[in-house]
């Protein structure tokens, strides 16, 4: 599903997947999202510098998605019960999927799997029909920013005809 390189390149269908969100045991997942763009944000864990930095980043960008009417999903293989408390010491209100057990499994079937065991930082963009339209991977110790993603939301928008920013 992914190039052998690693990533899952454009173009390709994106891989189904449900994972936990809350400690409460609540599911989510892309497929609950089809007809709006979805960002999946896989970092290697919660708690490290770059990652507090780069998700600090998205949660600021929050209005900046929800004018693409984008949905942002954090992945990384930490357990809920970090991403709670992760996410609540750093105001992250946006998902942040546990890909705990087994670990890594969605982001082996992404290619963003790394031999140090957790999730590479990689950021995938599905359009509103499931399928990979951008995909990135930047450097562990690099938080990636979120112009790549606005510019990959800014192309979805003008396919359909949108303007969003």
């Amino acid at each position: 599903m992914s190039d052998p390189n690693g990533l899952i390149q454009p173009g390709r269908p994106a891989p189904g997947f449900t994972l936990t969100s809350t400690p409460d045991g609540r599911q989510t997942g892309p497929e609950q999202f089809r007809g709006r763009p979805v960002v999946l944000a896989f970092y290697p864990a919660d708690w490290s510098p770059v990652c507090g930095d780069q998700m600090s980043l998205y949660q600021a960008g929050a209005p900046v998605f929800e004018q693409y009417d984008a949905v942002l999903l954090g992945i990384s293989v930490d357990s809920i019960w970090s991403h709670r408390a992760y996410a609540r010491s750093q105001g992250i209100e946006f998902p942040l999927l546990a890909d705990f057990e087994p670990k890594g499994e969605v982001a082996r079937r992404y290619g963003a799997y790394t031999p140090q065991g957790e999730a590479a930082r990689a950021l995938v963009v599905l359009d509103q029909a499931g399928t990979v339209a951008w995909s990135y991977v930047s450097p562990p110790d690099v938080n990636p920013g979120a112009d790549g993603i606005f510019d990959a939301l800014d192309r979805l928008a003008a396919d359909r005809g949108v303007m969003a920013r």
